[in-house]
This record gives C-alpha cells, structure tokens and sequence, in this order.
C-alpha cells in the first residue's frame, strides 16, 4: 500500500470517528452552544449561498442551510473550505441535509449523521452551533433527533410542509416529529422558520418566510410586514407558543422534510376547480377574456386534456382551437403536449365511459388572484409549462412554458406581435425580460396577470 493510499484510508474524510456519539449509530453529538436572550432578539438569518468572506454588514447574523442540498454539499466533502467565513457570523446553524419521507432509510440516516457531524466539525473550530432537526416517517424517530443534548436551542422549518401555492399542508406528518422532538430533546428555544402551527407548543423564535423575500429585505416602515418587525402585531394567535420575532435575508429556495414533492395538490383559487371533478365530465368555463375552455376530467377525477379556444396572442404557435394534455406527476401537474389544427379539422372533444355531463363553471379569479406572490410561485408555474398573458405600464405582452418540440423553452412576446418573441431556457433566465424598461424579476410580484392557467 502506498503512502497516498495509506493517508487516504485512513483520514477524517474517509472516517468521519473523531466525534463518537452515544447512540448504537455513533452519531456525532453537537455540543449545546454557549446562548442568551440577547442572541434571539431581533433575531436575523442569512442563507448560506449569501455569506461571503467580504462580508461587513450582516455579521450579526445567524447562517442558516434551509436551501436545496447541492448548495452546500461542499460543506460535507471540503468542511474547511467556509470555516473562517462562517466564524465571522454570529451562529451558524447545522446544515439541513433533506430527509424526504420518500428516501431510503439508509439516506435518511446518512444525512442525520452528516448534520451533526457538520455540527460538531463547526463547533470544534469555535463555532457557535444551533442544531437543525429533520425528520421523516415514524420509522426515523429512533436516530433522527440523536446527537442533539437536552435543552439545547434547536432550528426546524415548517415552510416545505405549510399550504402554499396548490400544495395541501403536511401538517399531520410535521407534529407528530415535533412533539417526539420535544419529548427526546426538551429543546430551550425553537427556531422556527416560516410560520409556527398553531398546535406548536415551546418557546418559538418566528422567522418569518415571507419576510425572506427580496421586496423586504430592507424591512422599512413602508412595508406591509412592518407590524411585525415593530412587535405591534403577533403573527401566530395560540396561547402554547411564545412568540419572538425575526426575519430572514434574503429570498431561499426552502427543502429539507416532509414528501420531495410537497403536499398533495389541491385547488387553491376559484378556476383551479375546473381541474378536479366527476370521472367521464367534461367542463366548460371561460377565461378572463372570455375565451371558451374544456376541460376533460379522466377516470380517476383529475383533468387530462383541456380545449383552448384562443391562440394566446401568438397565432403562428397556437390554432384556434388547440388542445393541451395534462401530465399528472405524484400528484401534481404540467402542460405536456400541444396539438394544433391548422386544417380545421377539429375532432370531437368526447367524454369518457359514455358520461355525459357537461358542468358550466364560471372563471371568477380577480386579478389579485392570479397575481404572483413571489418570484418561487412564478418560476414553479412557467417551469410547469403555463401560459400567462400580462400587462405592464400599458404593454400587453405573454409567456409560454411549453414550446413545441424539439425547442422546449421558454417563450416571451408582445401581444399578437409574432417578430417579438425572445427564447429563455430556464425560469431564471426568463426572469431578465425587459418589459417597459424594466425586469421581468424586479416586478413579477406587482405586474397585472390577465390570464394563467393555475
């Protein structure tokens, strides 16, 4: 065996046993860090993707790791790469390795023991560390909340199982971890990021998620959120919690716990109904332009196909009629194929198994309803193949998420103005479309939205 080999097989990389835990899993124990009150007022985060070594104005900060994994996976395989950057910071939190219900036992367990060895490693090196706390079914309540002493501060998030976009709450799921959480740990204080369950007993440090959003990250008396940064209002009305506030900076992109592919999906707005109904119907609604639609309800209650009677302001891609398949995925959806009929020969949009309802529903969203709460929302309904006609300072313009074949990109547009069109090949790259001077992304969260499927 050579000398390389040798130091190889015999490192920390490889070993990870310099930090021996108490459980027949071996898992690392993060020491309890050293806390006061003063640390949790006005409590502050940054993500990890935002610390920089430059850094001058956001020390004060806690460092948080509630981001999709690859973000941090140097942190596991070069753990002192960020070391000195990260003791600049005023805590750091335990990074967040995902523990989705649908993963396989073995990295359920891997990714407990790479947090807390993550943990421990910062702590070795005079960082101050919070223990992040995930969980997944029943079967993981007997390592994943290992390595964590009684009455440590502790960090969960309940952003990935909350009821946000068409996605139900996996609420259920969450509490019955976290109250084997309090049972097996006794935390003193709980970071929570995005809004506590109302059934969420302990002393609750509230990190607001919305206030994550690039619109706030200056918090200043003008914004809607101001009420809670001034402590003037609660955001959580229980008597089991005790409520503290802070705010994170600047927008993440949250994972960690709960299904990999969010809640199971349900109708969110008034028109999102037109999706869900009786096996064999077929629906009959308009939009907002009072452009008629059909949608086709498959056997197992879900649309699977919907007629569009309107091109969507560019002809040249779309006949009138056309027809869009509906692609259901772990129970959500997206756009799959377009057929066109360009020779006017439109076939009969038929009913399944001889059902022949033909509910009519009215299209009641109001543009506050369609209007998009956030650049996630956006990028999550282009990204699921949707067209969307807007307007901005007077420009009427569209997007479209599902191109023909082979493109499969994203498509901007002035309204019926074909030579217009500009191509992107991801959400984010769609988000730099200039409309009226301005950013497609510094105004997605203010533009009128005419017409959206979902």
């Amino acid at each position: 065996m050579t000398e390389e080999n040798r130091e190889y097989r015999t490192s920390q990389i490889m070993l990870r046993n310099q930090f021996h835990g108490k459980d027949k899993f071996k898992i690392p124990i993060i020491p309890k860090g050293n806390f006061g009150d003063k640390d949790f007022q006005n409590l502050l985060l940054i993500g990890f993707d935002r610390t920089n070594i430059r850094d001058e104005h956001h020390l004060n900060r806690m460092v948080h790791f509630f981001l999709y994994d690859y973000k941090f996976e140097r942190i596991w395989k070069k753990p002192d790469y960020d070391i000195e950057k990260l003791k600049r910071y005023r805590a750091v939190l335990s990074p967040d390795f995902s523990i989705y219900r649908e993963m396989n036992p073995s990295m359920q367990l891997y990714n407990t023991f790479r947090n807390r060895w993550c943990g421990a490693y910062f702590a070795s090196k005079g960082i101050r560390v919070i223990p992040t706390v995930s969980w997944g079914d029943e079967n993981t309540f007997d390592f994943c909340f290992k390595g964590i002493p009684k009455g440590s501060v502790v960090a969960v998030s309940t952003y990935m199982v909350s009821e946000h976009g068409n996605h139900a709450d996996q609420k259920d799921f969450f509490l019955k971890g976290y109250r084997e959480m309090l049972r097996q740990i006794e935390p003193e204080r709980i970071i929570c990021y995005n809004t506590p369950f109302p059934e969420m007993e302990g002393n609750i440090i509230f990190v607001d998620y919305e206030l994550s959003s690039w619109k706030y990250q200056n918090h200043s008396k003008s914004s809607k959120y101001a009420k809670y940064l001034t402590g003037q209002l609660s955001p959580v009305k229980s008597r089991a919690i005790l409520i503290k506030r802070g705010y994170v900076f600047p927008q993440q992109e949250e994972k960690g716990m709960g299904s990999a592919y969010g809640g199971e999906w349900k109708p969110k707005k008034p028109d999102d109904e037109r999706f869900i109904g009786k096996p064999g119907e077929i629906k009959t609604t308009k939009d907002k332009n009072g452009n008629l639609r059909l949608t086709k309800i498959g056997e197992d209650g879900k649309a699977v196909s919907e007629r569009h009677f309107s091109d969507h302001g560019y002809p040249r891609h779309h006949s009138i009629p056309h027809d869009h398949e509906l692609v259901w995925e772990h129970n959500h959806f997206h756009w799959g194929d377009t057929k066109n009929y360009w020779d006017g020969n439109v076939p009969e949009f038929k009913q399944y198994g001889g059902n022949d309802m033909d509910t009519i529903f009215p299209a009641c969203n109001t543009l506050e309803d369609d209007r998009f709460e956030s650049i996630a929302e956006f990028k999550d309904c282009i990204g699921r193949g949707d067209e969307i006609e807007f307007e901005w300072k007077g420009v009427h313009f569209g997007m479209s998420g599902c191109q023909p074949k082979p493109e499969h990109r994203i498509m901007a547009y002035l309204w019926n103005q074909p030579d217009t069109e500009q191509y992107f090949d991801t959400p984010d790259d769609a988000l730099e479309y200039i409309v009226a001077g301005d950013r497609l992304r510094d105004i997605i969260t203010q533009i009128d939205v005419l017409s959206r499927a979902f």
